[in-house]
């Protein structure tokens, strides 16, 4: 809901100022909203407590104002009369803060007012120290090395796996050359050939497969560990480029600083010369 009451509405709503349209948006503002109905709660208990003040009159004596001899009362006077406007304004100020949470806050030339509890601000973390370059250096290497274990692994259980493959595959086709040998007899030569051609196309057509599966395994690894190294050196540029950065701010602040500091100095010799040769001059 877009509606959202200003300070006018709620007094209005309060003592029951509202009419027709207004007065339905905020009633329906005020079912939507729990937090709304809390802050309604705080109004109405503020307008008890105002209504509960009685009103005391007081007397006051009579002043004696002028050389004139007329009397004339300190309420009616336009001092008092300030001095009382502002305080009952500081006390409706408070106790409107006090129901609503407002905060008030003085930090150098600026002053703030909030109302409930302060938004906490996110501080940015300051970017680590740069690495060095035999710190990169090591690192690099490290990765190579795993990246060799791991294509030695790869190669140690991609042998093993053909070994595998190859031994299963001798041992299926013993049990067809032991057939085909009992069968030989009755068998031509004819037919001989046209078995052994297609046991050996079915044998290269299995291990061009599987040397092709391995190798675009191993191209996308590489691909990845490429990809992932080049993201590692755009960030650490893009953190040794903040820390330059920060360095030279610190550098400039640091070289205003001296030379406002040598001004001053100079500025103090002088006038200290200056202050001699006069009384020298005076002598």
């Amino acid at each position: 809901m877009s509606y959202k009451p200003d300070q006018q509405d709620w007094m209005a709503y309060l003592y029951g100022e509202l009419e027709g349209a207004e007065k339905e948006k905020m009633e329906h503002y005020l079912l939507s909203d729990a937090n709304a109905r809390k802050e309604l709660e705080k109004f109405q208990q503020l307008r008890k407590m105002m209504g509960a003040v009685e009103d005391k009159e007081v007397i006051a004596p009579p002043i004696v104002l002028g050389d004139n001899g007329q009397q004339r009362f300190i309420w009616n006077t336009p001092v008092f009369r300030t001095v009382a406007s502002i305080a009952a304004s500081l006390l409706i100020i408070m106790l409107v803060g006090r129901f609503t949470g407002t905060q008030m806050s003085l930090s150098g030339n600026e002053f703030k007012i909030s109302f409930g509890e302060p938004r906490k601000v996110d501080v940015p973390s300051v970017a680590a120290p740069s690495l060095t370059v035999s710190d990169v250096q090591s690192m690099i290497n490290q990765s190579l090395d795993q990246n060799n274990q791991a294509m030695q692994a790869s190669w140690k259980e991609t042998q093993q796996k053909l070994d595998q493959s190859i031994r299963s595959n001798l041992a299926s086709n013993s049990g067809k050359i032991d057939r085909l040998v009992k069968e030989a007899s009755t068998a031509s030569q004819e037919q001989i050939r046209q078995f052994v051609s297609t046991l050996q196309s079915q044998n290269t057509e299995v291990v061009k497969n599987y040397f092709q599966l391995s190798s675009s395994e191993q191209k996308k690894y590489i691909e990845n560990l490429l990809v992932d190294f080049a993201k590692y050196l755009q960030q650490q540029r893009t953190d040794d480029l903040q820390l330059v950065q920060t360095r030279l701010n610190a550098l400039e602040q640091n070289t205003d600083i001296f030379r406002q500091e040598t001004e001053q100095i100079l500025s103090s010799i002088i006038t200290t010369v200056g202050a001699t040769e006069t009384k020298e001059t005076k002598y």
